[in-house]
């Protein structure tokens, strides 16, 4: 059975810094699309920046494909989709996979304590990226895809 392409379409997937994420956009990179690699970066505790994004950027581009860091942050959906237009001048798939990891248990994750995050926000997140993305995905009329991971 053949392998499904994405042979010039453009993937922005959020969150790909890692996990789910970085899967998501290594796939896509490995059966030809173009990817935005989003990842805020930071350690477990929110903290800092790292270059995750950037890492998983390398292994696409080591293997063949393209792609590009993006290192907004999520609840800011309009510049992640704007990094998408100003490489590759569309979209044509949008996994809204933006997760937050921090190490504490579940009952002490509370919403003062989800760091970059304002309260409220997280509900949003899908929302902003999509709605940054909805225009851009309307007008590629024959093929399109939008998934909101959680």
């Amino acid at each position: 059975m053949d392998q499904l392409r994405f042979d010039g379409r453009v993937a922005v997937v959020t969150g790909a810094g890692g996990g789910l994420g970085r899967a998501y956009a290594l796939l896509l990179g490995s059966r030809g699309a173009k990817v935005v690699v989003n990842d805020l970066g930071g350690s477990r505790d929110g903290s800092g920046k790292s270059n995750f994004a950037d890492a998983v950027v390398k292994e696409i581009k080591d293997k063949g494909g393209v792609a590009v860091a993006d290192y907004n942050n999520v609840v800011e959906g309009e510049k992640i989709i704007q990094t998408a237009l100003d490489n590759f001048g569309r979209i044509d798939i949008l996994i809204n996979n933006a997760g937050i990891l921090r190490d504490k248990s579940f009952h002490q994750n509370v919403r003062s304590g989800l760091g970059p995050y304002p309260p409220g926000s997280l509900e949003k997140v899908p929302f902003k990226t999509t709605h940054a993305a909805w225009e851009t995905l309307q007008k590629t009329k024959v093929w399109s895809r939008h998934y909101d991971i959680k």
